[in-house]
């Protein structure tokens, strides 16, 4: 089932900087925060559009009482830190990895991108988090 308005996000170990494992509950716990995910780093529009948006946003998002804002994506951790690398992301968006699938498939967010991308993706999506609780959820 899809994650809805309401739920609790899943305690789901990520991928963050090569060699850190990030579980997304505890980020988001006592903190509000944005949560978004692109179908893959390095793809052109998520490169142009969607990651560049919120770091445009950044310190506007940041004055509304955003405490963490984190981008997570179906890649590996090294993929994830070059994307961030090249973008110039620094400590603004935690870069995450969800290199198993796990919190894709635990948010019912799966895309099927095989034909394009080599394997199941997530769908784009922008949540707004407030101590781990899903207060709202656009879809691309």
């Amino acid at each position: 089932p899809r994650v809805t308005e309401g739920d609790t996000l899943p305690s789901v170990d990520l991928d963050g900087p090569p060699g850190e494992t990030v579980n997304l509950l505890d980020l988001f716990k006592g903190k509000k925060g944005i949560l978004f995910a692109v179908p893959g780093a390095f793809t052109p529009t998520c490169s142009v559009k969607h990651l560049p948006s919120f770091l445009e946003s950044h310190e506007d998002l940041k004055a509304a009482g955003a405490e963490v804002i984190a981008c997570v994506s179906v890649n590996d951790p090294h993929v994830m830190a070059a994307w961030g690398q090249v973008q110039g992301i620094g400590e603004r968006i935690k870069m995450l990895a969800d290199t198993r699938c796990e919190l894709t498939k635990a948010l019912g967010m799966e895309k099927d991108s095989v034909a394009k991308l080599g394997n199941v993706r997530s769908q784009r999506y922008a949540m707004l988090i407030d101590d781990g609780k899903v207060l709202k959820i656009g879809m691309d």
